[in-house]
């Protein structure tokens, strides 16, 4: 019997009447880049026991797989969907589309044909007849954003989805495809430590969509838990290790943040993982973090999170390493632009070209006046440098922005 649930804040997924806790839980680690994967039966009483909890939004996704000790595919998507059975109307299912994991890089594919395949195939391991948010997992630059949106327009008429979304999404792609169909949900990277979205949420809160942060504790990061990369045991087939958060610098940095935190923390008797959630739900009433872990006790210290209150100016949570500091921790290539000089952002995105194997992060330190500013990587880059025809958009896009 499912046990009497907190008293929670309620966030409404875009405009639909659908609502969940402020918090969610992201399921991937159970069977994906963060160690071998956890046997299915642990795995299906760790998510049944979070329901218990209080938990009623279950992120998962079509790529989230490991390999099992005997070299069966361990399918995240089968883990989540025997978890919800028993309570598969009383909980928000989301999975993704659009995403095959190759090794050494990631390979998108958003054809139409794509999409409807794949969703036939999660729907059958998550033992359910409809999704309640299918995400196109990372943009496609094969595809235009009005084609995936067409899809998904018909998927939602067909009861196959009930609304749909946007991993690692950017401005302009998502008012194109919101203007087809309206996206409910996007899911993008946040926390203290990673930032670079926030132009985003304005555009969120006049279209009415919720911000789905995923990696909101910087991947255990920001929970002090991690100070070395012998935590992580032999390494295998988890991520984290290679992180940037986790090199000898990348510590030091999280600590000097964890410093101000734990301090904020103790007017709030709060844990730094309580107090990095409670930052960003007290100061955006359209966002969802999704952590995750594959122990109870964390899941229990995070949900009962939900309720904390922080006093006094949000912001004085604040990273005390500048903004380019933090795009290098995550392993990008800095350029700092002052002004709005074309010239300028030529040369940094030659720049950016000429840095093989690792993302850009361009930083302009004033624009209109509104502060820093940049163009990272969304629309193709992932993790490799430009092209010629890429420079050009994102420079059309920077003109559109000082007019």
């Amino acid at each position: 019997m499912r046990k009497e649930s907190r008293k929670m804040k309620r966030v409404r997924l875009g405009k639909t009447d659908m609502y969940v806790n402020a918090i969610g839980l992201g399921c991937m680690g159970l069977t994906h880049a963060s160690g071998l994967p956890t046997p299915k039966e642990e795995a299906v009483e760790i998510l049944r026991k979070a329901h218990d909890m209080g938990y009623d939004f279950y992120d998962t996704a079509e790529c989230y797989t490991g390999v099992n000790p005997d070299g069966s595919t361990a399918y995240n998507e089968e883990v989540v969907g025997e978890a919800v059975k028993p309570f598969r109307k009383d909980i928000i299912l989301c999975t993704k589309f659009g995403v095959k994991h190759m090794g050494d890089h990631l390979e998108f594919d958003s054809s139409p044909e794509t999409i409807r395949k794949s969703l036939e195939g999660s729907l059958k391991k998550l033992q359910t007849d409809y999704v309640d948010i299918y995400y196109q997992h990372r943009i496609d630059p094969k595809v235009e954003p009005e084609v995936v949106a067409g899809v998904m327009k018909e998927l939602i008429e067909k009861g196959k989805i009930k609304a749909w979304g946007i991993s690692e999404t950017n401005e302009e792609y998502l008012r194109r495809a919101h203007a087809v169909c309206p996206v409910t949900v996007i899911e993008n990277r946040y926390s203290m430590m990673a930032r670079w979205h926030e132009n985003l949420m304005p555009v969120c809160k006049e279209l009415g969509i919720t911000y789905v942060a995923f990696s909101p504790l910087a991947n255990g990061a920001l929970t002090g838990a991690y100070q070395s990369k012998k935590a992580f045991g032999s390494g295998e087939q988890d991520f984290r290790p290679d992180m940037p958060q986790y090199s000898e610098e990348g510590i030091k940095k999280t600590n000097e943040l964890l410093e101000v935190v734990s301090q904020i923390g103790e007017k709030h008797h709060a844990t730094n993982a309580q107090m990095s959630l409670a930052w960003m739900i007290n100061k955006y009433d359209f966002i969802i973090p999704i952590p995750g872990s594959r122990k109870l006790d964390n899941l229990v210290v995070i949900v009962d999170n939900n309720g904390l209150q922080i006093d006094g100016p949000i912001d004085e949570v604040n990273s005390p390493y500048p903004i380019g500091a933090k795009f290098e921790a995550f392993n990008f290539n800095v350029v700092e632009i002052d002004g709005h000089d074309f010239d300028q952002i030529a040369d940094a995105f030659k720049q950016a070209k000429e840095c093989k194997g690792k993302p850009t992060a361009i930083i302009m330190k004033t624009i209109k006046g509104k502060g820093v500013s940049f163009m990272e990587n969304q629309v193709s880059w992932h993790g490799s440098a430009p092209n010629d025809e890429q420079c050009k958009q994102a420079l059309e896009e920077l003109e559109k922005v000082g007019e």
